[in-house]
């Protein structure tokens, strides 16, 4: 049997996984920033609207479905949400905002955008089949990350002379950030 040479293992997982590293680093950009743009979707019109809602601040699936119904909206239901007094309606191809005190609001009415949409789709995907492959994966970034450590032998540049310390750099990195934003 031949034997597992660290090189190949980095170099050949490296080429197969290019594509989705790719992607999801793409997309996780894209999703890091959601809150100031869209990425995913883009704008084909913006309406202006008023809403009557009885300063109903707890308002149900059933109250929402009935509000875009009102509003015209003939689009597929996903979900909504009340946050600082704005009610969010969000629809497969619009999203509502109403200011729940005003009754003030817009209706913003989009496309998804072509190829960046199915990226951030892979990232946020749940289904059973794309969990395990993104478990395999989440191992074999883990293989390239130790196979890399192995692949400079001599010389200044090695894991035991200097890698070391850029591995516990990047670790410390992440944890300092997750002890002071939690």
């Amino acid at each position: 049997m031949k034997k597992v040479n660290a090189r190949e293992l980095h170099r050949d997982l490296g080429y197969f996984f290019l594509g989705l590293i790719i992607t999801f680093a793409f997309s996780g950009i894209l999703m890091n920033h959601r809150d100031s743009f869209h990425a995913e979707k883009y704008t084909i019109e913006t309406k202006a609207i008023e809403v009557n809602l009885a300063d109903e601040k707890d308002i149900s699936e059933e109250k929402a479905i009935a509000i875009g119904e009102a509003l015209g909206i003939k689009d597929k239901f996903r979900r909504h949400r009340i946050k600082k007094d704005e009610l969010s309606i969000s629809y497969e191809k619009t999203d509502v905002e109403i200011d729940i005190n005003l009754g003030k609001g817009e209706i913003t009415t989009f496309i998804k955008t072509p190829i960046v949409s199915q990226m951030m789709f892979i990232h946020k995907n749940t289904s059973n089949w794309w969990i395990y492959f993104s478990d395999i994966f989440g191992i074999s970034l883990i293989i390239i990350a130790i196979t890399g450590t192995l692949m400079v032998k001599h010389g200044k540049h090695t894991f035991k002379r200097r890698g070391w310390k850029l591995a516990v750099a990047g670790l410390l990195f992440p944890l300092i950030f997750l002890f002071f934003l939690s």
